[in-house]
């Protein structure tokens, strides 16, 4: 995305709309005005010149929308102000015309803002693997399947690989479309393993699925000589929980192979994430985490239409926050690329329910029904048979 970081907000009560203004710091005595407003689209806009903020609130104005700025904007006296514009679709779309002929590099925001209002309306409907197109007109099934000792759910049941094989067949006949296939924990607290071991594990898999099936195979991993042996082995996305943060070689080794990449976002490696999950401002933090990320990964070569992102549910995010992103998973179609979300029993679903890890079905569901209604394009799940349906049936009520 571009130098602006427009993102829009998805704003569906009136202490939302407010606690998103306080967070600008719009002078109290007009938040109750704008509140009222802020049921059209909205878009944040961060870091701007007072300038730039007065000229897009003089234009929204003039267009029936506004601009809530913050306190000292008008009059300059503060060094920088984010912006909220609020208005229709129409009045968005007629102020990036207007902005073409402004000055301070306005332009540039026309064509930032122009892109955002697209990508709300229009869905990616291709991701590009290193083997095929993967059609998004459905949400797609990503079955997990972790060939190791520890992982937080299956953890021990699939290390030999004749069993890691026929977990992997019995997922393709309930209807997943991608094997995810990982070698190392990385629930909250897992230790790391090497590279080596980590291969080990699962190469013997990846080879006897490619052998065996046509079935789309993601590697779960961050390590670049991990995905380098996967994809030579037959794999042709890389699913990285660091978003290319923690192996600055994955990203050549991704534009090399022509891989289909996951980038999600976390903070800390798995074994100290959950201690750092304090957040000033949540979504947009992830979103310029995703940026970034995206933006690594493009200047090494891979395409746009590679890229999916996960907003990383359960790393570095406790429960609340877990909610909020599936509350606002909307606001992440900004970025014009398909979103995976992965919930499948996590911890926070057994908070809310008071369920072991063993009895999350239920609550697992009405997350993945939810994540599909917000737009997500694919979900990373355990069990396959039940999602399949309930993401079909959710894709079904929002398509009509």
């Amino acid at each position: 995305m571009g130098a602006f970081s427009a993102r829009v907000l998805q704003i569906t009560t009136p202490d939302q709309a407010e606690r998103e203004l306080r967070r600008i710091g719009v002078d109290p005595g007009g938040i109750a005005s704008m509140t009222a407003k802020m049921r059209t689209h909205c878009i944040h806009l961060p870091r701007l010149q007072c300038r730039q903020a007065n000229i897009l609130k003089q234009e929204m104005l003039a267009l029936g929308g506004d601009a809530a700025v913050a306190r000292g904007s008008v009059a300059c006296s503060i060094e920088a102000t984010d912006v909220i514009l609020i208005g229709t679709a129409k009045q968005l779309n007629k102020l990036c015309m207007k902005l073409v002929q402004q000055p301070f590099d306005l332009p540039a925001l026309a064509v930032e803002l122009s892109a955002v209002l697209k990508h709300t309306t229009s869905a990616p409907t291709v991701w590009r693997t290193a083997r095929r197109n993967l059609e998004l007109t459905r949400p797609l099934i990503m079955g997990i399947l972790n060939v190791t000792p520890d992982s937080f759910s299956d953890g021990a049941l699939y290390l030999n690989p004749q069993q890691a094989l026929a977990q992997a067949q019995k997922m393709i006949d309930a209807g997943a479309d991608i094997i995810d296939i990982g070698g190392e924990s990385t629930r909250p607290g897992a230790e790391p393993v090497s590279a080596k071991e980590e291969a080990a594990r699962i190469i013997p898999v990846i080879t006897g699925l490619a052998e065996k099936t046509g079935c789309v195979i993601s590697v779960d991993t961050w390590k670049s000589y991990v995905a380098e042996e996967a994809m030579a082995a037959g794999a042709e996305i890389i699913n990285d929980i660091s978003g290319l943060a923690f192996d600055n070689r994955l990203a050549d080794v991704a534009s090399e192979t022509g891989a289909g990449v996951v980038l999600m976002h976390t903070r800390g490696a798995p074994d100290t994430m959950q201690q750092n999950t304090g957040y000033t401002d949540l979504i947009g933090e992830i979103m310029q985490g995703l940026r970034n990320s995206v933006e690594t990964a493009v200047t090494a070569g891979i395409e746009r239409k590679r890229i999916a992102v996960d907003p990383g549910i359960g790393f570095a995010k406790n429960s609340r926050g877990n909610l909020e992103i599936l509350r606002r998973l909307r606001e992440f179609s900004g970025l014009g690329l398909p979103l995976l979300v992965g919930t499948s029993r996590k911890a926070f679903i057994g908070t809310i329910t008071g369920r072991e890890i063993d009895d999350r079905l239920h609550g697992t569901a009405a997350t993945v029904a939810l994540a599909v209604a917000h737009g997500a394009s694919i979900l990373r799940v355990h069990d396959v048979r039940a999602m399949r349906d309930v993401a079909d049936m959710a894709h079904a009520v929002m398509k009509g």
